[in-house]
């Protein structure tokens, strides 16, 4: 039961249930928590006159919910520390800090968006096979239509960039060099596009962006794709992929050079140790940034042969704690706002006990994005998935509707690629790929 409780007199150990205002009015990110600290008790000083705490009554059963979910996959209610609601303070300080007004403004919805982002999708994939096999082969690259595929991808972001970000989602182990390459092109056109850059230098950095991992097609496929730890001979080798794809870009007519400046600058880290050259700070260079990050989210969200990728709420905060280490804090931070502290894809749980995949993000409210209903509060899944808006989705008894937690992937055995708008791509990663590239 809840009881309503003045904040002079909270104490380490009570769970806070509920506050005198809404959440979103708060650093508060997770709506409801046990007070660890004195600093937790100080912070909701300076918010709340009262709260509501949660304490056990003897005269009610505590309620077996999700009953109906197997052991296998059940998940154990965990607190989270201090330092993680430290983080997640900071995080909705990020989410909510003033923005100045956006360059661009979404020109259509995600659904009017889909069809054409599924046919660029689809057409930048056969590129990147044709680009990898050209180089195995010695042909020159064909940057001309590499150049027209790119302005495509760009165009489609700037109507909207979720429609393309959904087909991130989209990830085979098998196939990592190869599709990492898109995945990163279109993160580094999403955050191009939030940072408000203008269409011709956002081709370009989507262009750098798509050819930054091209030296790897010299880079022998069971190093790439060793399940070990690599020794110093081999991550030698490994590394040896950035002055191969710098000097293959700069033999390539028609690349700018503030695009292969991505490839060369994309495992240098704000620090100075990063590789090759061990640039530090602004001398990495803008694009040189921008790609580290975009290319190190990516990486750390993807299944690969030596681990499991991480959930994207979980690689946005590790980022986040290396700022200032491997990553400019600013450019960080930014990124940030640009996927949303639930970025498409998220398995998240509601204030409800519903299980939920977002969808669409809102630019305007991060917190309330647009999600689809997987498993009902008792964890047995909804004959037909409903998409609902958490900007006006209520709660059975009318209180706002709003994220409790993020899922790790795999919670509840959910795929939530299944539960987003990119059916035909989907099946299309089911296809045969080319042998010859199948290990790329």
């Amino acid at each position: 039961m809840r009881k309503k409780i003045d904040v002079q007199y909270l104490e380490v150990g009570m769970y806070v249930a509920e506050l005198d205002r809404p959440w979103l009015g708060t650093p508060f990110l997770f709506q409801g928590f046990e007070i660890r600290s004195q600093a937790d008790i100080d912070e909701l000083k300076r918010y709340c006159s009262w709260v509501y705490i949660d304490i056990p009554d003897p005269q009610i059963r505590p309620p077996e919910r999700r009953a109906q979910a197997p052991a296998s996959i059940r998940r154990v209610p965990t607190v989270p520390t201090e330092a993680e609601q430290r983080v997640a303070r900071d995080f909705l300080k990020i989410i909510n800090q003033p923005r100045t007004a956006p360059v661009y403004s979404d020109q259509r919805a995600l659904e009017q968006e889909l069809g054409e982002a599924r046919e660029h999708h689809a057409i930048a994939r056969t590129l990147v096979y044709q680009l990898l096999e050209d180089v195995r082969t010695g042909k020159n690259i064909d940057s001309i239509r590499a150049k027209r595929v790119v302005g495509e991808l760009a165009e489609s972001v700037i109507r909207n960039p979720d429609a393309l970000t959904c087909f991130i989602q989209l990830k085979k182990k098998d196939e990592y060099t190869a599709m990492h390459s898109l995945r990163v092109c279109i993160l580094a056109l999403a955050f191009g596009r939030h940072l408000g850059l203008d269409r011709d230098t956002l081709q370009i950095l989507g262009l750098g962006a798509l050819l930054h991992d091209i030296g790897k097609i010299k880079v022998p496929a069971e190093i790439l794709n060793k399940p070990g730890a690599l020794t110093d001979y081999e991550f030698a080798l490994m590394k040896s992929h950035v002055p191969r794809g710098v000097e293959l870009l700069e033999q390539m007519h028609g690349i700018p050079r503030p695009a292969v400046d991505v490839t060369r600058c994309h495992h240098e880290r704000y620090s100075g140790a990063g590789y090759i050259s061990g640039l530090k700070g602004e001398a990495i260079g803008f694009f040189g940034m921008i790609g580290g990050i975009v290319d190190c989210y990516d990486a750390i969200t993807s299944d690969r042969a030596y681990r499991a990728g991480l959930a994207a709420h979980t690689a946005l905060k590790q980022m986040y704690e290396w700022r200032g280490r491997d990553f400019h804090p600013g450019l960080v931070e930014q990124f940030i706002q640009c996927m949303g502290i639930y970025p498409i894809g998220s398995v998240v749980e509601l204030n409800t006990g519903e299980i939920a995949v977002v969808v669409t993000m809102n630019r305007v409210r991060r917190l309330k994005p647009r999600v689809t209903l997987v498993l009902n509060a008792n964890c047995a899944p909804y004959p037909t998935p409903v998409t609902v808006d958490l900007m006006s989705h209520k709660t059975s008894d009318g209180r706002p509707c709003e994220i409790d937690r993020v899922l790790e992937p795999g919670v509840y055995g959910i795929d939530p690629v299944l539960y987003l708008p990119v059916t035909s791509a989907a099946q299309l990663l089911k296809s045969s790929t080319p042998p010859a590239l199948r290990r790329v």
